[in-house]
Parts: C-alpha cells; sequence; structure tokens
C-alpha cells in the first residue's frame, strides 16, 4: 500500500467514525450517564471488536459467514438478544428510585466486555469490513494483501478509539453541569436503551 492510498483510506475512516451512528450515540449517551472513565472503557471494548472483525476479513472467515444462511442467522440473533438484554436493563433501571438511577453498577472489566461482544456479534460491522478493506488494497507490492488489510484494520481501531475517546471525554465533561438537572439521569436511561433497541432493530431487518 502505498501513502496515496493509506491517506485515502485513513480519511475515509475518519469521515465513517464520525457520522452520527448507533455506536457512537450509545457511546455518548452512556458518558453523559455514567462519565469519562465509562465511556472510554466502552470505547475500548468496541474498537477491540474492530480487530476480531479484521482476522475474519483477514482469514476469508467473514466471506464463509457471509454464504452461510445458517451461521449468519446464528451471529446476527445472538446480537438481537444481546442488545435487548442491554435495553431492558436500561429501562429498568430508568424504573429504579431517581437516587439509584443510572448508577454504573459496572466494573471497567465488564463494560469493556459488554462493548467487545455487542461489537463482534453485529455481522453488519463484519460485512461493511469485508466490503471496505479491500477497496484500498494495493497489489503489486511486496506487502501481501492480508498484511495490507491487517494494517488497515488496526488504523481504523486506533482512529475510532481515539475519536471515541474524545466524544467520551467531552461528554464526561457535559455531565457535570448536566447531572444535578432533575430527571437527566432517568433521561440517560431512556436514551440508552431507545439507542440499543434501534440497533438491534437494525440487526433484524439486515440481510
Amino acid at each position: 500500500m502505498n501513502i496515496f492510498d493509506f491517506i485515502s483510506f485513513l480519511t475515509a475512516s475518519i469521515l465513517l467514525t464520525l457520522a452520527p451512528g448507533p455506536d457512537i450515540l450509545y457511546l455518548l449517551a452512556k458518558s453523559l450517564s455514567s462519565g469519562t472513565r465509562s465511556g472510554i472503557t466502552l470505547a475500548a471494548g468496541l474498537c477491540s471488536g474492530l480487530i476480531f472483525h479484521t482476522s475474519l476479513v483477514m482469514f476469508g472467515v467473514a466471506a464463509l459467514i457471509r454464504q452461510s444462511p445458517s451461521a449468519f442467522s446464528v451471529l446476527k440473533y445472538i446480537g438481537i438478544i444481546y442488545l435487548s438484554y442491554l435495553a431492558w436493563k436500561a429501562f429498568k433501571n430508568h424504573a429504579q428510585p431517581q437516587a439509584d438511577a443510572g448508577r454504573d453498577t459496572l466494573s471497567h472489566w465488564p463494560l469493556y466486555r459488554r462493548g467487545l461482544f455487542m461489537n463482534i456479534t453485529n455481522p453488519k460491522v463484519l460485512f461493511f469490513f469485508l466490503a471496505f478493506l479491500p477497496q484500498f488494497v494495493s497489489f503489486g507490492t511486496s506487502v501481501s494483501p492480508s498484511a495490507q488489510i491487517g494494517l488497515m484494520g488496526a488504523a481504523f481501531a486506533v482512529q475510532a478509539f481515539l475519536i471515541f475517546s474524545a466524544v467520551a471525554l467531552s461528554a464526561g465533561r457535559a455531565r457535570h453541569h448536566l447531572i444535578h438537572h432533575p430527571g437527566f439521569q432517568r433521561a440517560m436511561d431512556i436514551i440508552q436503551g431507545c439507542v440499543l433497541m434501534i440497533i438491534a432493530c437494525a440487526l433484524f431487518v439486515f440481510e
């Protein structure tokens, strides 16, 4: 891959990451609800999942899953069930007394796992990488296509983590000014639940 191709890839990756989407909206809501540390931890989990998807693309597993209706369905419905469970927890948290609503009972490791599992069970991310990464592979170079895909996947994950962390930091700072407003924490729980349900519904209709 030459430097021009890599810059083109990185520019496209940054624009895609900045585009409003379910992941960044959920990250924003989580950071507003629970603070910067929780947001950055969630971002680390989400971006680690990108490395997992990159590996599947590198070794051709993604193409096999795409061609297997049963494997695709299993992955999709696991993701739907998990996201629905997280949404139910968020709505249930909303029903708790105000003093306890929105309190983050997760340590960093479980929250990291949440982000990781959300990402790796989302076939939309996998098939996006399957379509996106090969577009920037340069042939006729000393670097193999698989190695180039691995490099691009790692670069995508790093830039996404930096952008997500900046979002978490900004939302965490805003939280200090909003947390004392009546109903703020409950509103954040509702928003988190709604975003998670939107992601689950998008998976349900995804073919």
